[in-house]
């Protein structure tokens, strides 16, 4: 979708990373809205916008934030959190494109839980994975119960394609 920008805006630009502000009236092309954030094509390049900054395109109603999936905290509660992150050029979620390798929960002193999550990137100069990392922590944090989250990146093992899930390499159309 075509559109402009209302205001001047806050962006990274991928993969590089980089924080930049893009200027308003600038015409973009809307390419993905998974994960509440929205990546956008201009003659610069590739950028996100964050949620919180979408409301700065024309005609484009963000959507609702996403509630916790769960009532009670779980660990399936936390890999529901997980896929709904998403790398902004991928349509498909950080658990099936196979970039979550670990995740650990330990209850706390005070009775909440503490949860890390070791993740990986498909490639490794990606300047937007502190971005995507950043992103999966703080769905975790806003889960009941969570009282500290950790989002740990890693290169051993290295990504691989065969890693997508069942589920991913169809919306990829690799299957």
């Amino acid at each position: 979708m075509k559109t402009q920008l209302l205001r001047d805006t806050p962006a990274t630009l991928i993969p590089a990373g980089d924080r930049i502000t893009l200027a308003q009236g600038t015409e973009v092309f809307i390419t993905q809205t998974l994960g509440g954030h929205v990546t956008v094509r201009t003659d610069r390049g590739l950028f996100r916008i964050s949620a919180e900054d979408a409301s700065a395109l024309e005609g484009h109603a963000p959507a609702a934030p996403e509630a916790p999936a769960a009532a009670a905290f779980s660990e399936q509660a936390v890999w529901d959190a997980l896929k709904t992150c998403f790398d902004p050029e991928i349509p498909v979620n950080i658990v099936d494109l196979g970039l979550v390798y670990d995740l650990s929960i330990e209850p706390a002193p005070d009775g909440r839980q503490s949860v890390e999550v070791k993740m990986t990137l498909t490639a490794p100069g990606c300047g937007m994975g502190p971005t995507i990392a950043e992103d999966a922590r703080l769905k975790i944090a806003a889960l009941p119960a969570v009282g500290s989250a950790k989002v740990h990146i890693v290169w051993d093992p290295i990504w691989a394609p065969q890693m997508i899930s069942p589920e991913g390499r169809k919306i990829l159309g690799l299957e």
